[in-house]
C-alpha cells in the first residue's frame, strides 16, 4: 500500500505542470517542476518500475503512467509551441534564427560563471546605488541590457538569475544588473528614478565600460518589469530601444481590483508597501505606476514573456498590456507559455527558458542590430 501512496503523491505534484499552484510552497515546487520536469518523469518511471512489484500492481502501473505523461507535458507543448514560433515572431517583429527548443538542452546547466563587477552608480537617501556589470566577450562599444530583479518591490537583488547575463554577454551585450531602493521603506516613483540614475551613470562612463550609449534596452522580472516598462515608456529616451517584461503587472489598477490567491501572496498589502496605501487611499499612486496608461503610438518595442498558470502577477495583465500595444500601433510580441509559472526561467534551459531566451535574442537582434566585430 505505501508504494501506491507514494506514486499518488507524485501523481498529485504532477499536476502542478498543468495548473496553477495553490499555495506559496506549492508554487516554489511547480518552479522547479517545470524547469526540470525530465527528472520528475525519470523518477516516476522507477517508480512504477517499483510500484508494479508491489500489492496493487495495475492501480500502480495506471497512477504511475498518467504522472509520468503530465511531467512530460511542458516539454512536449514547448515543442509544439517552438514549431510555430518563428513565423509568429517574423510576422510580429521580422528577422530570422536557430531553433528554439532544442532536446539536449533540457539536461544541460548554464554557466553561472560570468565575471561581473559591482560598481556604485549613484547614492539616495544616504543609501549606495549599486550595480553588477557584466562586459561583453565582444571588443568594442557594445549596446546594453539593464536588468531590474524582482521581489516584490521589497526584496531581492541584482544577483538573481544570473544565467541570461551570461548569454547575453556571449551575444554581445553588456548587462547592467541593477540594485533599487525598496519597498515600505522607499516608495514609488524612488524605484524607477533609479533606473534612470543607473542610465545616467551608464551613459557618464560609457568609455571605461565599453557600452554604445545609443543602444540600451531594459528587462524586468516580475515587480522589476513593472519598473522596466514604466520608465522605458515615461523616460522619452531614444537610447532606450526596448523593453522586455518578464511576467511583470502592467495594470496596477485592475491587479488591486483582481487580487491573488491569499494563500500564495497577499497581493493587495505587497502593492499598499509599493505605493504608499490602498488604492482608495492613493488611486493616483496606482494610475501613475501602471505601465498600461502611459502607452501611445511612440512607445518602444515592446516584448511580453507570460505563463498561463502564474498564481502571483496575473496573465491577464500581459493580455490587457498586449491588446494595447495593439491597439497603439506599438511593434511588440507576446510569448504565452500555457504550462509556465511564475518565475518559470529560474532554470534557463528548461522548456519556458529556453523559448523565453530565444525570443529575448530575437527581440534584440531585431530593436538594436548587433554585428560582432571581427
Amino acid at each position: 500500500m505505501s508504494r501506491l501512496l507514494i506514486i499518488l503523491f507524485f501523481l498529485l505534484i504532477s499536476l502542478l505542470g498543468v495548473i496553477r499552484a495553490p499555495a506559496y510552497p506549492l508554487w516554489i515546487l511547480s518552479v522547479i517542476i517545470n524547469g526540470m520536469p525530465w527528472l520528475f518523469a525519470l523518477a516516476t518511471l522507477l517508480l512504477l518500475l517499483w510500484g508494479i512489484r508491489g500489492n496493487y500492481p495495475r492501480a500502480s502501473a495506471i497512477t504511475a503512467g498518467i504522472a509520468f505523461l503530465l511531467f512530460l507535458s511542458p516539454i512536449m507543448r514547448a515543442y509544439v509551441l517552438a514549431r510555430g514560433l518563428n513565423g509568429r515572431f517574423d510576422k510580429a517583429m521580422g528577422t530570422t534564427s536557430t531553433p528554439p527548443f532544442r532536446w539536449t538542452r533540457l539536461f544541460s546547466l548554464p554557466d553561472r560563471s560570468a565575471p561581473s563587477h559591482r560598481l556604485i552608480y549613484g547614492n539616495a537617501d544616504r543609501l549606495p546605488l549599486t550595480l553588477d556589470f557584466y562586459p561583453s566577450k565582444t571588443s568594442g562599444r557594445r549596446p546594453c541590457i539593464i536588468v531590474i530583479h524582482g521581489g516584490s518591490w521589497s526584496s531581492g537583488d541584482s544577483r538573481q538569475l544570473p544565467e541570461l547575463n551570461q548569454r547575453l554577454t556571449e551575444d554581445g551585450y553588456a548587462v547592467a544588473a541593477i540594485n533599487y531602493r525598496l519597498a515600505p521603506r522607499y516608495q514609488f516613483p524612488r524605484q524607477t528614478e533609479d533606473v534612470c540614475s543607473a542610465l545616467l551613470y551608464l551613459k557618464q562612463h560609457a568609455n571605461e565600460l565599453s557600452i554604445d550609449t545609443t543602444s540600451f534596452v531594459l528587462l524586468g522580472r516580475s515587480a522589476g518589469a513593472q519598473i522596466a516598462l514604466l520608465a522605458a515608456y515615461t523616460m522619452s529616451d531614444p537610447a532606450i530601444k526596448g523593453v522586455i517584461d518578464f511576467y511583470g503587472p502592467a495594470d496596477m489598477v485592475w491587479g488591486y481590483s483582481r487580487p491573488a490567491n491569499p494563500l500564495v501572496m497577499d497581493s493587495r498589502k505587497v502593492m499598499a508597501d509599493y505605493l504608499g496605501g490602498s488604492y482608495e487611499a492613493v488611486p493616483q499612486q496606482y494610475l501613475s505606476s501602471s505601465p498600461i496608461e502611459f502607452v501611445n503610438s511612440h512607445s518602444v518595442p515592446t516584448l511580453l514573456i507570460h505563463g498561463q498558470q502564474d498564481p502571483l502577477v496575473a496573465y491577464e495583465h500581459s493580455v490587457r498590456l498586449d491588446k494595447k500595444l495593439t491597439d497603439s500601433g506599438v511593434r511588440h510580441f507576446l510569448l504565452t507559455l500555457p504550462w509556465a509559472t511564475h518565475g518559470f526561467d529560474f532554470i534557463l534551459n528548461g522548456s519556458g527558458g529556453q523559448l523565453s531566451t530565444w525570443c529575448i535574442q530575437r527581440f534584440l537582434r531585431t530593436v538594436i542590430p548587433n554585428k560582432k566585430n571581427k
